[in-house]
């Protein structure tokens, strides 16, 4: 049996180069990763101010507020004021269509993806309607008190 040897010859100046570039090529993807990743909101910054909105809806001449309850990062309660018996009676799918509302909205923190029945959409959107501009001005204060 006849077995040639074989002898690799390395550079050392080809090694460093090699090593150079890979180190480049990690960095690389090291700040693409982040450049790119989705980035979580910071802890310490306030999505609301902290209180109580209200935004009035007029029934046949009788007005019902809205209450959304807010903390500094999350939706803590929405609920109907001064409903009137007669609103209550004349509107029954008003308590229930908030509730279902309510119960959607501080699980998800949020007003996305909100679903009704077909029974009652006239009134969730309604309802929607009032606590989403009760949201913005809870919003619109924390911009203005950030100037």
């Amino acid at each position: 049996m006849n077995r040639k040897a074989k002898i690799v010859v390395l550079h050392l100046k080809e090694l460093i180069y090699t090593a150079i570039f890979l180190a480049l090529g990690i960095l690389f993807v090291i700040l693409l990763v982040m450049m790119f990743s989705p980035r979580k909101e910071s802890a310490d910054a306030a999505t609301y101010v902290p209180g109580q909105y209200t935004t009035t809806l007029t029934f046949n001449g009788n007005m019902v507020d809205v209450k959304v309850t807010v903390d500094e990062q999350n939706i803590t309660s929405i609920s109907l004021e001064n409903l009137e018996e007669t609103v209550s009676v004349m509107y029954p799918l008003m308590e229930p269509a908030l509730e279902d509302l309510s119960a959607q909205i501080l699980a998800s923190q949020s007003l996305d993806n909100i679903s009704y029945s077909e029974d009652n959409q006239y009134t969730s959107m309604l309802l929607l309607d009032a606590i989403a501009s009760s949201l913005e001005q809870a919003k619109a204060e924390t911009a203005e008190g950030t100037d």
